[in-house]
């Protein structure tokens, strides 16, 4: 049984308070800057267990008369084709998928803002598919000296070019597919555009992380840290916020730093500005629903091992993650008190690997059982590991057959003699569907099929790099992988399937 140390029902009631507090503060209207993912936030529910991934969506539902979210994607991202590293789709294909996704729930999108707009290809082809399905599109566009050049910025030749977005709701979510998307350029412009026409509206900034009200080197907030290494963010204590009250408050550099230019930003637009830190900008609870501490220790500093080999693995593959970025990841597992030995599923695995000769996985149960899987004619270690997980869970005996070899092995041929396949091998994805199969006359393969929804929040560690297929299929189920940062072979060219 998986350990909670967070309660998650008493943080939806305290955010959507919180954040109507703050709405009337404002005189009924606010623009709510949402940092980090609205939808399948994993990297908080793995360090706040008890924390839903759709927690801040369905936080939104119970204000959804309320709300209507603007989406805003940066052209340059249109036009780089930038990709999200955990769905591997584009920035604007995300944009459609999360227009689809909020409205299959009942949230109102009211428009997408092409943020920095430039007329490219691309970013002209995206806007045009907007209009032609139905979804109002606004564009924003370069301002010379943003952030600093105050003087423009607040003026016609700055906000004032932005075309105006037309809002009908008292909170407005703007949100985005990744960082640096606009969405505080985007939230400002219409704070100006706003007061030109006599409308009272405030800016508020959700972020989860790094916790404001939670020590500076709190395991939570050094895997937050851990998590953006890539964007050099760096924790700190929010230097206006112990100024103005006298007390400690963490932030991250890039909000603390920007904060004078902001400040001066909201004085130009409002007259004075109405907060005395970047801390007071923010709406985040989450730090006040944290149900048991230790739980939540423990569960950040395994993610901040998991961070350390993902980058690992990123460099080893693609060589974009810099030694930099892999040094700072050590200083946080340094900072937090971990080690891979922390981790129990890598020495599992490699010891499993150095008896076989060959790959191998270990899976964790939350019971803290630790088993394992090799690498064998019919099956790839992780589909060996997965079946052995299941038929721990299900109370099965190990040595027996879950699929038939005569089962398998045609599943081989048509592979290796149809479809070209070099490995015979069969990936996860494929030893389910053929446990699903054999679970339609096999009831002991049916109760290792009833067992699958067990395997969310378990740990598992691969010897080597795995196929995306494999990497998809942990994924789903909900595993957190960690991998060696190895290929199985000696080759130059990988396939990533």
């Amino acid at each position: 049984m998986e350990r909670i140390g967070f309660d998650n029902e008493k943080y939806m009631h305290e955010q959507s308070e919180h954040i109507r507090e703050r709405i009337a503060e404002f005189g009924g209207k606010l623009y709510l800057e949402f940092g980090g993912k609205l939808f399948d936030d994993y990297h908080a529910s793995r360090v706040l267990p008890g924390f839903k991934p759709d927690s801040k969506v369905k936080m939104l539902l119970r204000m959804k008369d309320e709300a209507e979210i603007i989406l805003v994607i940066n052209s340059s991202d249109i036009e780089k084709s930038k990709v999200r590293g955990d769905l591997g789709i584009t920035y604007d294909d995300d944009v459609l998928r999360l227009i689809d996704a909020f409205r299959g729930i009942g949230l109102y999108v009211g428009s997408v803002v092409l943020a920095q707009y430039q007329a490219t290809p691309l970013a002209k082809a995206f806007k045009e598919k907007l209009s032609k399905l139905g979804v109002r599109s606004y564009c924003h566009y370069i301002i010379e000296g943003y952030p600093t050049d105050v003087d423009r910025i607040v003026s016609d030749e700055g906000f004032g070019r932005n075309d105006y977005i037309e809002t009908s709701r008292p909170l407005v979510v703007v949100t985005a597919p990744g960082p640096g998307s606009g969405k505080m350029a985007t939230c400002l412009s219409q704070l100006y555009h706003d007061s030109k026409r006599g409308i009272k509206a405030g800016y508020a900034k959700f972020e989860t992380f790094p916790v404001w009200n939670l020590p500076l080197k709190h395991p939570v907030n050094l895997a937050y840290e851990a998590a953006t290494a890539d964007l050099n963010d760096v924790n700190m204590i929010d230097p206006f916020h112990l100024e103005a009250y006298d007390k400690k408050a963490v932030n991250y550099n890039r909000d603390v730093e920007i904060f004078p230019v902001l400040n001066v930003i909201f004085e130009r637009i409002f007259g004075s500005s109405p907060y005395k830190s970047p801390t007071d900008m923010g709406v985040n609870m989450v730090g006040y629903c944290i149900s048991d501490e230790d739980v939540v220790i423990e569960a950040s500093r395994q993610e901040i091992i998991r961070r350390y080999y993902a980058a690992l693995c990123s460099q080893r593959m693609n060589g974009m993650v810099s030694d930099e970025e892999i040094y700072k990841n050590e200083m946080i597992m340094n900072q937090a008190g971990v080690s891979a030995s922390d981790r129990p599923v890598i020495a599992a695995a490699l010891d499993k690997a150095a008896l076989t000769g060959a790959p191998a996985v270990a899976i964790e149960l939350s019971d803290g059982r630790i088993i394992t899987g090799k690498t064998s004619n019919l099956l790839g270690a992780c589909s060996a590991a997965l079946l052995n997980a299941l038929k721990a869970l299900a109370g099965i005996d190990d040595g027996r057959h879950l699929i038939s070899p005569e089962i398998i092995e045609p599943i081989q041929e048509l592979k290796t003699e149809y479809l070209g396949n070099n490995n015979p091998r069969l990936h996860m994805d494929e030893i389910l569907i053929a446990l699903t199969i054999c679970a339609q006359s096999d009831p002991i393969a049916m109760a290792a099929v009833q067992v699958l929804h067990d395997l969310s929040g378990c740990e598992a560690h691969s010897t080597v790099i795995l196929s995306s297929v494999d990497d998809g299929v942990f994924r789903k189920l909900g595993m957190n992988l960690t991998c060696e940062p190895n290929y199985n072979s000696k080759k130059l060219y990988h396939k990533k399937s």
